[in-house]
């Protein structure tokens, strides 16, 4: 792979994370709300909520290198009506400023709650729109092995997982900071944190079931097809065999057993330090698992015809 395949791969990644990261954050600050009041959820959601747009960012730039000559991306978007990568490259960009809007009227605490969850819903809305557009520019006929419907199915696994352990690590490294700067009164967001993580252990161990599901299916299913296909599907077998078990291994890893720990750990009035190192580790492993995924994703292209 060059390096416009791993600025895809970047891109992809860190877009697909944020938009998990925003929605995951939303559904825990919703359910925060109802058990400790609104101060005391965006006393722990407002930090989270800051790395966010640099994430999403950051891949957006990551993304220009693909292309031949970035000093001119803006013309990427000028086909809307016919091209699904120019409702891509759109969607992310509206996503990155509606979550902005979001994101500075929630720091700013400007409107009421209401209307500022009106605006987390609309920017959570593109954001599964990016997504799924992101998934139908590699529904590709010349491209067997990206043209089925596991890729859409595992974009959206990854962003949700992902997504839900950025938000992990970040409530815990919130949860840290809080305490720092004020080490009494904080069994309120120790409550909320070990909370979260319970959900976040079980979500995850969901998701983790629907990879380990899925990705044989796919390998099999692309065995059984036309010669690009198989072709795909015997290189992960064949020159990336190892890559693809640790890429498993990896996921597993992060969000089946340490998962496990997690919601024990999560589940207890104590032992915040081992919960916060579970959750970090936990986030680095399935990051590293979800980028070789990726990196496996254009490792296998190939195509039928010319």
């Amino acid at each position: 792979m060059n390096v416009h395949e791993w600025a895809l791969v970047t891109f992809t990644i860190l877009a697909q994370m944020s938009v998990g990261a925003f929605i995951v954050l939303g559904v825990l600050h919703w359910f925060a709300v109802r058990k400790a009041g609104l101060e005391q959820a965006d006393r722990l959601a407002d930090h989270a909520l800051l790395a966010i747009g640099p994430v999403l960012v950051l891949g957006m730039v990551a993304s220009t290198l693909h292309l031949g000559t970035p000093q001119i991306a803006y013309r990427a978007i000028a086909n809307l009506g016919s091209s699904w990568l120019s409702r891509e490259i759109f969607l992310g960009t509206l996503f990155a400023g509606a979550g902005a809007v979001f994101a500075f009227m929630q720091w700013r605490k400007l409107a009421s709650a209401t209307v500022r969850n009106g605006v987390a819903l609309v920017a959570a809305a593109i954001g599964v729109a990016l997504v799924f557009s992101m998934g139908r520019v590699y529904l590709l006929r010349t491209v067997p092995i990206w043209n089925t419907v596991f890729t859409p199915v595992m974009f959206f696994v990854t962003t949700f997982l992902l997504g839900s352990m950025a938000i992990g690590a970040a409530f815990v490294a919130t949860y840290q900071y809080l305490q720092r700067r004020n080490p009494g009164n904080m069994e309120v967001q120790a409550a909320l944190v070990r909370g979260s993580l319970r959900w976040i252990a079980i979500v995850s161990t969901f998701l983790l079931g629907i990879e380990f599901v899925a990705h044989p299916m796919r390998a099999l299913y692309m065995g059984q097809g036309a010669a690009p296909a198989s072709q795909s599907a015997a290189m992960l077998i064949g020159p990336f065999g190892v890559l693809s078990v640790l890429r498993l291994a990896l996921v597993f890893a992060g969000a089946g057993l340490l998962g496990v720990f997690i919601y024990q750990n999560a589940s207890s009035a104590h032992g915040e330090r081992v919960m916060g190192t579970l959750a970090y580790v936990a986030f680095v492993l399935v990051l590293i698992g979800e980028v070789l995924g990726r990196f496996l994703f254009y490792a296998t292209y190939a195509r039928v015809g010319v």
